[in-house]
């Protein structure tokens, strides 16, 4: 069945967290993969992670798209991805020790650029500075992975001191450039206080120049090769990593990853226009989660908070981190679905929510001064003090992992669906009550809010 309505629309989707990142795009994307012959990762690193569960193995994919999973389809890594070389190599052997096939089907964009050991010093360094500057142990920071994810994209920013993928191919290139940025780089992390060994030029070429002939079959010009693909009458799924809300542009700032991981990402991360896609899906959990530090106002730091937690396994794929957990804040969707597009919703974890007697979604903000808005506010700052106001809703005791449509759920969690939709005004058009392949399905149409 098509997922598109018109014969006009472009044959082309992308996948978007509509929250903090960990909704489950993994699954989505490789639930759709089947549609699809080309799956492209526009943005972020391997900071994220998504996780797919096939049967009863798990799989945690950190750079390569989640489309490696199944046979036939062509993986892209795009040009608005930072890729650590070593971790990409270390994911490749990890996937070809458990059977998945990798060759042809896993191409890597020549401009990715590159992160590089030097990139997770400073990550890791900056943060404790700020952590000391506050006088606060935990506090001030950003609350990054460390995994050199920021510095590497300010150094995309500055130019002189980036490397991309394709100076990995030539070594007198990139020992060239690691003479430059090295001195460059010692003189940035003593200032930030750090204590490093010294980095040496030749071994740092010889090591990544060896990275980069592994790679050497996947490297290519992936911008050409997707929109040759295009012409050739085959589809494309566009698969983010992290959510909109942490977008640096869009997000809450700073409490941000360093991409564009919106829909609004996806030009200038694989060269693909804006207007070629015919239909974006925004992922949502049935309530809410962030990692890491910034506002976060359904947040429940209590037993709920824990049972939701614990029932869903809220612990980071990249890091292990324990994921702050909250009610649902349909605020922060509608938000996110105006902004990346979002033609219809795909609700994951819904199945968390059963057991508990009443739930409550977040419909506004109550500012500091009693004065309540509807509307998102991207900046830290100026979210300081806002707390929620909840519409409260029967809960379900059934287990939900059994169902397979959207009538046999409870009654309540229909209802809870049902106002998903009339408030963010777009359909639940996908909605799973498990983490395997087999337990997400789609919505009926009569359920779905006319567009």
């Amino acid at each position: 069945m098509s997922p598109f309505q018109h014969h006009n629309v472009p044959p082309h989707a992308a996948v978007v967290g509509l929250q903090w990142g960990d909704e489950g795009k993994g699954k989505i994307v490789d639930l759709l993969t089947s549609r699809f012959d080309c799956i492209v990762r526009y943005n972020g690193g391997a900071n994220a992670g998504h996780t797919v569960q096939v049967g009863s193995d798990r799989y945690a994919l950190h750079l390569i798209p989640s489309g490696i999973l199944s046979p036939g389809k062509v993986n892209i890594v795009g040009n608005g991805v930072v890729v650590d070389p070593e971790k990409l190599l270390d994911e490749v052997e990890g996937l070809r020790k458990r059977g998945v096939a990798i060759g042809d089907n896993l191409r890597i964009s020549d401009r990715a650029h590159v992160v590089m050991p030097y990139h997770k010093e400073q990550d890791a360094a900056l943060e404790e500075l700020l952590e000391k500057k506050s006088g606060k142990t935990g506090a001030g920071q950003i609350g990054t992975t460390r995994r050199g994810i920021g510095p590497a994209y300010s150094d995309k920013v500055r130019r002189s001191t980036a490397l991309r993928m394709g100076d990995l191919l030539d070594h007198a290139l990139l020992l060239r450039k690691l003479e430059t940025i090295c001195g460059l780089r010692m003189a940035e992390l003593e200032a930030l206080g750090a204590s490093v060994t010294p980095l040496v030029p030749r071994e740092l070429a010889d090591r990544f120049a060896a990275a980069g002939e592994r790679l050497r079959p996947h490297i290519t010009d992936t911008v050409y090769l997707v929109h040759d693909a295009m012409k050739d009458g085959r589809t494309v799924l566009f698969e983010g990593a992290n959510a909109c809300l942490l977008d640096i542009d869009h997000g809450t700032f700073p409490y941000v990853t360093s991409s564009n991981c919106s829909t609004l990402g996806i030009p200038a991360g694989s060269g693909v226009p804006g207007r070629m896609i015919g239909k974006v899906y925004g992922i949502m959990k049935a309530y809410s989660t962030r990692v890491g530090g910034g506002p976060f106002v359904t947040e429940l730091l209590d037993e709920t908070g824990e049972r939701i937690r614990k029932r869903g396994r809220e612990y980071g794929t990249t890091t292990g981190r324990p994921r702050r957990c909250g009610w649902l804040d349909l605020v922060a969707v509608k938000y996110s679905a105006m902004v990346c597009g979002a033609d219809a919703i795909a609700c994951t974890l819904l199945d968390v929510l059963s057991g508990f007697d009443e739930l409550k979604i977040c419909v506004g903000y109550r500012r500091a001064d009693g004065t309540i808005t509807d509307r998102f506010i991207p900046d830290a700052e100026r979210m300081h003090g806002f707390t929620p106001v909840y519409e409260t809703f029967a809960g379900w005791e059934r287990e939900l992992t059994t169902c397979t449509d959207r009538e046999d759920l409870p009654r309540e969690a229909q209802a809870y669906l049902g106002f998903v939709e009339q408030f963010v005004g777009i359909p639940v058009e996908l909605v799973s009550v498990g983490p395997e392949r087999t337990q997400t399905f789609e919505s009926n149409e009569r359920f779905a809010v006319a567009r």
